[in-house]
């Protein structure tokens, strides 16, 4: 199966790359991340390969493009979530952990096909650094009110993150059960979170 041409039309060029960007993700899904080049993305949306290559520059560009876009949409889901999460200890933490794994299970093929072809490369590094940072922030804050006043130590938040994307893709795997890995992650977080508060002296 091949994705048809889109007939071409003059866009403004924030709903050019969201229509590039959509195209590549219906050739990753429809023909596999090898078939997805530049030259592919223009064919198939209706433009010349310079207009691609204006938003892109290269083919790790819009691999990293297309990672950084998946990232952001699962982010906005998750911030919503826990912002809708009573400010409760346990609850936090479960909605924390169910996001966590929902978002690692959604990746289905296309974000490991994408990530191997961008192993190697400074986009995918920084893409990746960027969203490792933003979620240690996020989780910073959403969980401050129930932290130590100081805060939850950032070497901690580091480990959780390593920790919960250990088990989420074990969870993706099938070598544990959701419910199982989103008990691992909610303990982890109550863990860390309680940790962070200072004894109470006698």
């Amino acid at each position: 199966m091949t994705v048809e041409k889109t007939p071409r039309k003059r866009l403004s060029r924030e709903a050019r790359r969201r229509q590039l960007s959509d195209v590549a993700w219906q050739i990753m899904q429809t023909e596999g991340s090898e078939a997805l080049t530049l030259a592919r993305v223009g064919d198939a949306a209706g433009v010349s390969k310079p207009v691609v290559y204006d938003h892109f520059t290269t083919r790790h560009g819009l691999l990293a493009a297309l990672y950084d876009d998946f990232d952001r949409r699962q982010t906005e889901k998750m911030e919503a979530a826990m912002n809708a999460a009573p400010m409760v200890m346990q609850q936090k933490a479960e909605v924390l952990a169910a996001c966590y794994v929902d978002c690692v299970m959604t990746e289905g093929r296309e974000i490991p096909e994408l990530l191997s072809a961008l192993s190697t490369s400074p986009e995918l590094a920084a893409v990746k650094r960027h969203y490792q940072l933003d979620f240690i922030a996020r989780s910073q804050r959403w969980f401050a009110p129930l932290a130590d006043s100081s805060g939850i130590p950032e070497a901690g938040m580091w480990g959780l993150l390593g920790g919960a994307d250990a088990i989420a893709g074990a969870v993706a795997r099938g070598d544990v059960s959701k419910p199982e890995g989103e008990q691992a992650i909610t303990a982890m977080v109550v863990a860390l979170v309680a940790g962070s508060r200072a004894p109470e002296s006698d």
